[in-house]
């Protein structure tokens, strides 16, 4: 497993962990862990492997993410309220089934314990990867010609800020932060659940936050979410949708916050 990045801020109270998406990178959470360090919590943001800061690995799969959060939190010597958003949430919700032991609370944001078929209606991760492929980093001059040469593919102007985000400059050359090649090789396994050890249950604490407007969370997810997680609360924001916490991030906070204090 490779060495994955972290940074930690606040010095006391419930320690809570951050697991971002696909794309992203711990510093997604970057208010949303500032706010509740002032508000008496210790919290931990990670960049998952591929991703931001932490190193390069030759597969993407939850098993493996999951082998080295666990790894990570064993190292606290403490219980934490591990929080997971999209492939985080997979992430999150493989440690719990496997390293209960190891968590205080569970949260999982916008994603649900399911396969998601490769081929979903409107899933547009396989076209952001080949977009970003596309780019000529070296010949690309500037973050705006990076912005520009997405915009076909991606039109949602924040949705390629969000990305280019883990575009970054060395010196003279730039470089994607991404794996791209990975990440476009596992994106397929990334759509599954992994299938947990018969019997595997977390029946600790379990808050699931899911956007109005997504559709990643779904009625009929329900029984399998409280079959495998049966202390589950589910809220769904409104005027949200996938990326729930940059969406409405005040709303967001206001139920973990919640959540966090009366699990602690």
């Amino acid at each position: 497993m490779t060495t994955l990045a972290t940074r930690t801020v606040g010095d006391v109270g419930p320690h809570v962990v951050l697991l971002h998406g696909l794309f992203g990178q711990g510093k997604n959470f970057a208010t949303i862990a500032s706010r509740l360090a002032a508000t008496g919590h210790r919290v931990t943001t990670v960049d998952l492997p591929n991703h931001g800061r932490s190193g390069w690995t030759p597969t993407q799969d939850y098993g493996a993410m999951a082998d080295g959060i666990a790894e990570l939190l064993a190292g606290f010597a403490e219980q934490v309220v591990l929080v997971g958003h999209s492939m985080g949430g997979k992430t999150a919700m493989t440690v719990a089934l496997r390293r209960p032991d190891l968590l205080r609370a569970l949260v999982v944001v916008d994603i649900a314990p399911v396969d998601y078929p490769a081929e979903r209606p409107g899933s547009p991760f396989a076209r952001y990867i080949a977009a970003m492929q596309a780019i000529d980093v070296d010949a690309l001059r500037t973050r705006g010609e990076a912005d520009a040469a997405l915009t076909e593919a991606v039109p949602e102007a924040g949705v390629r800020g969000f990305l280019l985000q883990s575009l970054v400059r060395d010196g003279e050359r730039w470089r994607w932060r991404l794996n791209l090649d990975v990440l476009r090789d596992g994106l397929d396994g990334l759509v599954h659940f992994p299938e947990p050890a018969p019997g595997a249950v977390f029946d600790g604490p379990v808050l699931w936050i899911a956007g109005a407007d997504s559709s990643y969370v779904r009625a009929e997810d329900r029984p399998r979410m409280d079959a495998l997680f049966p202390q589950t609360r589910l809220v769904r924001i409104k005027g949200a949708g996938h990326w729930v916490h940059s969406e409405q991030p005040a709303v967001f906070l206001d139920v973990l916050t919640r959540f966090v204090d009366t699990v602690s």
